[in-house]
C-alpha cells in the first residue's frame, strides 16, 4: 500500500522521526551493556570530617555515640523564652466575622486574635497588650486588654 500524496518534505520528516527512533534505541543499548556496574561501584562513603570518598573507614577512627545524645527534633517548650506581655495596635478586624489582626513591633509581624480572646470591644487603632500562644495555623494572641 503506497502513501497517498507523500510529499518531498512530509517523506523528509518521516525519515528524520525514524533516524531518531532508531539513534534513540541504539543508545538504550548502549547505556544497558556499559552500565552494568555493581552495587560496591555505586557506594560513596562519609569520613569523619564529612567528605565523600570512595573507601569505607577505618576501624580506628569510629568513636561510640548513645542514642539518647542524638536530639532528632526542637526541644521541647522548656528552652524556648516566652515573653509575657506584648504591647501592639489593632491593625484590622472584621466585627462580623469576630477576628482581627495586631500589629507589634516585638514580634515584627501582625498576629491573629479571636474576638474571645479580648477583654473589651476593640476597634482598628485601638492599642492594646496581649500575650502569644501556638494556634492551629502559627501564633495567635490571647488575654488581650486595651490600653488607654
Amino acid at each position: 500500500m503506497s502513501r497517498a500524496k507523500e510529499t518531498s518534505g512530509k517523506k523528509e520528516v518521516r525519515n528524520k522521526q525514524l533516524k531518531k527512533r532508531k539513534e534513540k534505541a541504539q543508545r538504550k543499548l548502549e547505556r544497558k551493556e556499559n552500565g552494568k556496574n555493581s552495587f560496591d561501584d555505586m557506594l560513596a562513603w562519609v569520613d569523619e570530617y564529612g567528605r565523600i570518598c570512595s573507601a569505607p573507614p577505618t576501624s580506628e577512627n569510629k568513636s561510640e555515640v548513645k542514642a539518647e545524645n542524638i536530639e532528632i527534633s526542637v526541644p521541647k517548650g522548656g528552652k524556648i523564652k516566652k515573653e509575657t506581655i506584648i504591647k501592639g495596635k489593632i491593625l484590622n478586624f472584621d466585627a462580623a466575622r469576630g477576628f482581627g489582626f495586631i500589629n507589634s513591633m516585638q514580634l515584627y509581624d501582625s498576629v491573629f486574635f479571636h474576638i474571645n480572646d479580648c477583654s473589651a470591644e476593640v476597634k482598628p487603632g485601638d492599642k492594646v497588650e496581649f500575650e502569644t500562644e501556638k494556634g492551629l495555623k502559627g501564633i495567635k494572641a490571647v488575654n488581650i486588654k486595651k490600653v488607654s
